[in-house]
């Protein structure tokens, strides 16, 4: 860091990503990152990054990417829960990071559940 601007610069743009990490009860759409023991194992961190960066990188306001503790469904890991409102939630199962950019792409910015990625596709 070489000024006070540049710290400045830093604080903000982390801010805008903490953001995207708050549960924010105006949002229109939730999508939720098992965080526990097991999700982090399986790998969900990155599956929260990928999150993150993709709707910061898309400019999606009305989304909120939240984490929580145990879904309870462990041998699925990572589980990423998408919820609009007004419509069902959806649960995806054994979730990438390339995947979680799928599911962004398709599902958050056009409507369009990946249906091959559910919880439903992967009981069958």
């Amino acid at each position: 860091m070489k000024s006070l601007a540049e710290l400045e610069e830093i604080r903000n743009r982390m801010r805008n990503q903490v953001n995207l990490r708050k549960e924010d009860e105006s949002s229109a759409t939730r999508i939720v990152v098992g965080m526990a023991t097991c999700g982090i194992a399986a790998g969900a961190r990155p599956v929260l990054n990928a999150l993150v960066e993709e709707v910061g990188k898309r400019g999606l306001a009305d989304v909120a990417v939240t984490q929580t503790g145990c879904i309870g469904m462990c041998r699925l890991e990572p589980i990423v829960e998408v919820m609009v409102p007004g419509q069902e939630k959806v649960t995806y199962v054994k979730m990438t990071a390339e995947k979680a950019q799928r599911v962004v792409a398709e599902h958050i910015v056009n409507g369009n559940v990946v249906t091959e990625y559910t919880i439903g596709a992967v009981e069958q």
